[in-house]
């Protein structure tokens, strides 16, 4: 299968398609926040070094993250395909990225932009609430996985309640900085001719759009 690039704004519904393709097409997900907190957990120096930087909230060096990204996309789950999850994030990161494929005989495969309107995007996280016990999530603006009863869990009884960063003024700020840190990407990516868009309006949508890219 094609190495993916998934490159979407908050809400936009990243994490879901990421889940459908790997329940039907096996892929490996990959997600260099997560490597990085894996082996900030390790009792070595470069654990207690990404360690430390994670908890001053400091950004960890483009030089480490490659290193360790180096070590996993060697691994033989990748060799099926795998998604990398919000990644490049940066113009210089995906230079880099383009440097370590051709280092370790890789193809970049497809880079895809899951499109989503600002106002659904806005709903998705503005009406955000979440279980307190189970953690499910609903949501009280979109009309898709509405509570049956008001600030109830449908699933356990619990509380639902909302995360303080769910606001207006937070998601126009975290979108604001996406769109600052992904155009530059959509350039390089477009004059490379493996940048394609899906719509992110529904995720039946969205996993036919990505098939049709796939067996393209």
């Amino acid at each position: 299968m094609k190495n993916l690039i998934l490159i979407a704004a908050p809400a936009a519904g990243k994490g879901t398609l990421s889940e459908m393709l790997m329940d039907k097409f096996n892929y490996t997900h990959i997600s260099t926040g997560d490597i990085l907190r894996e082996v900030s957990h390790e009792d070595t120096e470069l654990g207690r070094k990404i360690a430390d930087i994670l908890k001053t909230g400091s950004l960890v060096t483009d030089e480490i993250v490659f290193e360790l990204l180096e070590k996993r996309l060697k691994e033989p789950d990748t060799l099926n395909g795998y998604i990398l999850d919000g990644f490049p994030r940066t113009l210089k990161q995906a230079e880099m990225y383009d440097d370590l494929l051709k280092k370790i005989n890789r193809d970049l495969g497809i880079v895809v932009i899951i499109n989503t309107p600002y106002e659904t995007l806005k709903k998705r996280i503005v009406g955000r609430v979440l279980c307190k016990d189970c953690g499910s999530i609903y949501n009280t603006l979109t009309g898709v996985n509405t509570p049956k009863v008001e600030n109830v869990c449908d699933k356990c009884g619990g509380t639902l309640y909302k995360r303080t960063d769910d606001n207006e003024e937070s998601f126009a700020k975290r979108y604001n900085e996406y769109m600052e840190h992904t155009n530059p990407l959509i350039d390089y990516y477009k004059n490379k001719g493996n940048l394609f868009y899906i719509n992110g309006e529904n995720k039946e949508q969205m996993l036919e759009e990505i098939e049709a890219l796939l067996h393209d």
